[in-house]
């Protein structure tokens, strides 16, 4: 059962696109970020794969975010280390 609020308590990079999270209910997911960075049709999204710019992430209100926001994923897709992207608009409808 996913708890009603969730928040991230820490988060640690693990390797160039790797991070661990730890939330506030003791669960942890170690999340590899390279997949949906690498098949990213934005390139503001693809900046990303700089690695000092990815290093640059924080936790912000029980979040985690990179810049104003600028790249950061639903709390529950963390949570459940399912964080996708559609290569295609077809793969969407």
């Amino acid at each position: 059962m996913t708890p009603a609020t969730i928040n991230i308590r820490t988060a640690e990079q693990v390797g160039d696109f790797r991070i661990r999270l730890q939330f506030d209910d003791g669960i942890e997911q170690t999340i590899d970020f390279k997949p949906f960075l690498t098949n990213a049709l934005h390139p503001d999204i693809r900046a990303w794969l700089d690695p000092t710019r990815f290093a640059a992430f924080r936790i912000e209100y029980g979040e985690l975010v990179w810049g104003d926001f600028d790249l950061c994923f639903p709390m529950i897709d963390l949570y459940r280390n399912q964080i996708e992207h559609h290569t295609s608009l077809e793969s969407v409808a």
